[in-house]
């Protein structure tokens, strides 16, 4: 379940009411759209009880992770969405975790002129993700090896509880209720520190770099494309940059185009240099073509969010069919789906596809730490895909995504 957040347009001044995932902003009242930028995770802070001011207080952290997180061992591989927030500070009386409170309350982004003080976050992040991971039960068991661990799909954010000291104790901001008294604290000063210039999120115009057109994209998108010059920017830490991007030819059948990330690479740890040395390496039931010897691999990740299972089934079956496919120009269309996973995320799924992939997990799986790619290439790619009834079908691989579980997606 997304959280929601209200925003301030920096137009117009408007509240707008953003989910979680969304980076893109269009403004309901003036109309402009802007991209939201920042250098790290968005931070939100809880509302007050009462609606009381939030201003000049101080604010403990906890970490908020939403997302999907893979395991491969020998066994196979397994996966778990995962929705938790975990506290960042180990101060005594804090709870440890907010619960549904970030869902079913709604947040505010933390304001730099409130003049509040942040708990320093003591407990890193890979600590929380670690702990993140036994609560979906994602560890090895009884010296079982661990071939590989992704975390897919995942929104980090920093959500603040407000904590308010009066009556000789440490009251929490949202319920009112007392965490403990004040003397408990003896050895844990109550200490933050100032708002961080680096948490600032800024707002920039969503015009083409290139051209200076309007760009298109949904709140969620993290690709935007020009319809002047048919260019496609990824949105990033850095702001905008170009992408390199493909649509395979549909027809008037054609509903919808679904992206994938095609990263080609070579892979020396496996020997895998071509499709043709994947198809043996990973012992498919089916001989290589001779043309497949000058084809260099790519393995092929869904460009969105999807359920864990239909995940890797669609880049499964997109990574063994590429051969069917010849890709072309990018160019803007009506029904493109967005883009809601960034390629950095799909870099992340590569040793998972190859574990989804092949045919013979013990040829792969040993192998997996040993991965390095090398000779990246990655471009986003359209592939056309046509209405049958429940169902998105792409008729060249065979992909077939059910219309409901693309929609959940975006919520993911």
């Amino acid at each position: 379940m997304d959280i929601r957040v209200e925003q301030g347009c920096p137009q117009c001044g408007a509240q707008v009411v953003l989910n979680e995932t969304d980076q893109v902003l269009t403004c309901s009242f003036c109309s402009t759209k802007n991209y939201l930028q920042t250098s790290g995770p968005f931070r939100y802070v809880l509302p007050m009880a009462g609606r009381a001011s939030s201003a000049g207080l101080l604010l403990a952290p906890y970490l908020r992770f939403k997302g999907t997180i893979y395991l491969v061992t020998d066994r196979g591989i397994e996966h778990r969405v995962i929705d938790t927030t975990q506290v960042a500070n180990p101060a005594p009386g804090l709870p440890p975790s907010l619960g549904l409170r970030p869902q079913a309350m709604q947040l505010s982004r933390i304001d730099p002129e409130a003049g509040n003080r942040f708990l320093l976050q003591t407990i890193k992040a890979g600590a929380i993700l670690e702990k993140a991971a036994a609560i979906g039960n994602l560890i090895t068991q009884g010296g079982e090896a661990l071939r590989h661990r992704a975390y897919i799909g995942e929104s980090l954010s920093y959500i603040y509880l407000p904590l308010v000291a009066k009556e000789h104790g440490l009251y929490d901001g949202v319920t009112d209720g007392r965490l403990l008294n004040l003397d408990a604290l003896d050895g844990h000063p109550l200490q933050g520190k100032r708002f961080d210039e680096a948490w600032q999120v800024r707002f920039l115009a969503t015009l083409c770099p290139q051209c200076g057109a309007g760009l298109d994209g949904a709140g969620d998108c993290r690709v935007m494309t020009c319809a002047n010059c048919q260019s496609a920017w990824a949105i990033g830490p850095e702001g905008l940059s170009q992408i390199d991007w493909r649509l395979q030819p549909g027809n008037v059948n054609t509903s919808l185009y679904l992206p994938f990330w095609k990263i080609t690479a070579h892979i020396p740890a496996l020997s895998i240099y071509s499709f043709a040395d994947f198809v043996e390496r990973a012992n498919h039931p089916f001989l290589p073509r001779p043309q497949w010897r000058e084809r260099a691999m790519s393995l092929w990740i869904p460009a969105v969010k999807l359920r864990p299972k239909i995940f890797l089934q669609a880049g499964r079956q997109a990574t063994l069919s590429q051969w069917l496919v010849q890709p072309e120009e990018g160019r803007t269309t009506p029904n493109l789906f967005p883009v809601t996973l960034p390629a950095s995320e799909a870099r992340q799924a590569v040793k998972l596809m190859l574990a989804a992939a092949t045919a013979s997990p013990k040829r792969i799986f040993p192998y997996l730490p040993q991965v390095q790619l090398t000779e990246v290439v990655t471009q986003l790619v359209y592939l056309p895909c046509v209405d049958k009834g429940h169902d998105w079908v792409q008729p060249e691989t065979g992909v077939t995504i059910a219309k409901n579980i693309l929609r959940f997606g975006r919520s993911l």
